[in-house]
């Protein structure tokens, strides 16, 4: 009986080995093939616990997932001639693995090396029937839906299906990049100075309608104001005439003494007229008769004594009438 432990021990590890080889487990994220001799012999797609042949068969796991690479810095010539540098990247998975392991020995680096090289090429063709604004509007998509339709046969034959295409970058070059910029900034100048040139041209639109206005609105008030002066005029002098009427001697003495205010108002004022002069009428005489004169404008000898008590007597006098 000791001698059989070591047998049976030895078969138990056989036993073990060869169920260790025989079976493999595929998880939800993967999909299995199993190759004998170089020959595929099973494909499991499914997650779950499978059996093959110890030693014999080999099992080859690849990914089901959604996978992604990137493609950076593609030197681009648009419809217009110049280069622009592109970013982009797609998202593929394996659907065939058979034809997969048969055209890249399931290996993705080849894979993707292959597709890259078809991106490559889908991207020039894309970007050069058109000029560079439309990736930068809403054409955008319809030009990462072309690449990925240019992308789908290629990618199909390695057992790959191709989910999207998007391009994440689309820069000028170095050496386009200052002509560019000089060119916007032109347009920008233009435009500027066309949008000045219309505020000019409303401004002075405005300045005019404005200034015809006030030239109106002045011409207005200047002729209400000389009706309203001529009107003022007219009655004043209706005041004065009927002023005049009742009192003529009265009203001729007022507008004398306010003739001698006027004269009269500044200090510095010299006045040479003779004393006989019509304008000092009311100074020697209340009543405004001028007194006889003599030769050369002076007065008599016989008047003077009767006109020398007559000056002072004249603000005295005035009341009276």
């Amino acid at each position: 009986m000791g001698n059989r432990l070591p047998i049976i021990g030895v078969i138990l590890a056989i036993i073990l080995f060869v169920a260790y080889q025989s079976a493999y487990v595929v998880n939800a994220r993967e999909q299995a093939i199993v190759v004998r001799f170089g020959e595929i012999q099973d494909v499991r797609k499914q997650p779950g616990l499978y059996f093959k042949l110890p030693i014999v068969d080999t099992v080859q796991l690849i990914d089901k997932r959604v996978l992604r690479f990137d493609l950076n810095d593609i030197r681009v010539q648009v419809s217009g001639g110049k280069f622009y540098e592109v970013d982009a990247f797609v998202l593929y998975k394996v659907t065939d693995p058979t034809r997969f392991r048969q055209t890249v020995s399931a290996d993705l680096v080849t894979a993707e090396s292959r597709i890259r090289t078809r991106l490559n090429s889908a991207l020039r063709t894309v970007y050069g029937l058109r000029g560079f604004e439309a990736a930068l509007s809403d054409e955008r998509t319809s030009m990462m839906r072309e690449v990925r339709d240019q992308l789908r046969p290629e990618a199909e034959t390695l057992g790959v299906q191709i989910d999207d295409v998007r391009i994440r970058r689309t820069d000028l070059t170095q050496e386009v990049s200052q002509q560019t910029y000089e060119r916007m900034k032109a347009e920008r100048l233009a435009e500027a100075e066309l949008i000045r040139a219309r505020g000019n041209e409303a401004g002075q639109r405005i300045r005019a309608i404005a200034d015809r206005q006030v030239v109106e609105i002045v011409s207005g008030a200047q002729r209400d104001a000389e009706i309203t002066r001529g009107e003022g005029d007219g009655e004043r002098n209706r005041i004065f005439a009927e002023a005049f009427t009742q009192d003529p001697g009265f009203f001729e003495f007022y507008r004398s003494m306010n003739a001698y205010v006027e004269s009269l108002a500044s200090s510095g004022t010299t006045m040479v007229l003779s004393p006989t002069s019509e304008f000092f009428r009311f100074f020697t005489d209340a009543g405004g008769e001028v007194p006889a004169t003599g030769q050369n404008g002076q007065p008599a000898a016989d008047a003077a004594p009767a006109s020398a008590p007559a000056a002072p007597a004249a603000p005295a006098a005035a009341p009276a009438n």
